[in-house]
Order: C-alpha cells, then sequence, then structure tokens
C-alpha cells in the first residue's frame, strides 16, 4: 500500500496538472522519445518566449487529471508522453509544429483547444494560420487597395470637372 506522503505528492501533482489544464488556452501533448536533451532543452527556450511551458508527468496522473476534467485522453497517453501548457492559443501550437518538421521524433499526439479535445488535423490548421503580425499586415495590405482605388477616383473626378471649366 503506497504511503500517506507518496498519496499526498501524487494528489498534489494532479492538482498541479489540472490548474495548468484550466489555465491554458491550448494544450498539445507529444511523444518526445529519441529527441535529445539539447533538444528539448532548444524546444522549452521557444516555448518560454511565448509564455508556455513542456512538463513531463506520469501518463497515470495525466490521466487521473483528464478524467477530473472530463476529457477523454485515454487513446493517446501510451508510451513517453510530454506536455505543452500554452497560454495563448496559437504560438505555442505554431512553434511545437514547426519543431517537429525538423525533428522527426516530436510526434504531436492531441490538442486539447480551449477545453476540447482536438485531432491532428485541426491542430495543423491552426499552426498554419499566420501570425499576428502577418494578420494584419494582411489586413492593412486590404484595405490600402481601398484607399488607393478612392484616390484614383477623387484624382479622376477632380480632373473630369477641371476640364468642363
Amino acid at each position: 500500500m503506497a504511503s500517506e506522503k507518496n498519496l499526498a505528492t501524487k494528489k498534489q501533482t494532479v492538482d498541479e496538472i489540472i490548474a495548468n489544464f484550466k489555465n491554458s488556452e491550448s494544450v498539445l501533448i507529444f511523444q518526445y522519445q529519441g529527441l535529445t536533451v539539447a533538444d528539448l532543452k532548444e524546444l522549452r527556450g521557444k516555448l518560454k518566449e511565448v509564455e508556455s511551458e513542456v512538463r513531463i508527468y506520469k501518463n497515470t496522473l495525466l490521466k487521473r487529471a483528464a478524467d477530473e476534467l472530463k476529457i477523454n485522453l485515454d487513446a493517446f497517453l501510451e508510451g513517453p508522453n510530454a506536455i505543452c501548457f500554452g497560454k495563448t492559443l496559437l504560438e505555442p501550437i505554431k512553434i511545437v509544429s514547426e519543431y517537429a518538421k525538423t525533428h522527426d521524433k516530436l510526434d504531436i499526439r492531441v490538442g486539447i483547444i480551449s477545453g476540447s479535445v482536438a485531432d491532428l488535423a485541426t491542430i495543423k490548421e491552426y499552426a498554419e494560420i499566420p501570425s499576428r503580425e502577418g494578420l494584419l499586415t494582411m489586413l492593412a495590405g486590404g484595405m490600402m487597395q481601398y484607399v488607393k482605388d478612392l484616390a484614383i477616383s477623387l484624382n479622376l473626378y477632380s480632373e473630369q470637372k477641371e476640364g468642363k471649366e
């Protein structure tokens, strides 16, 4: 039988996982087996820049936390898994997805986006969305076309009016 100290430690870890789930906009579970310590350190550094973190928990504790939150992750908790908790929605998904493209040992299993389980197809869709700066650039470019068209129209109108007088 497990000691009281071990049970308390496990309960504290499950509570920590639950708190991280609740405080995260995006959560990714991925297999990291085969990555070097340097690779994981590099990934953690990139994620830290966007207020995200990678944690490694025992699958049994992760399952308990998910069960308490009524999230079914049973099919994805096989083998060594790492979990990425992101404060923002897109940036952690983009970073982990890009990292997975260059490191074939990293295999994204499942995501939880805004409290709902997301499959790989959904995660890939989110990863392809341009960054905030890219979206703002696209918006500004689209708006510039209307301003340019208005300026041309006003110029033609003024030339037309000058020609009549």
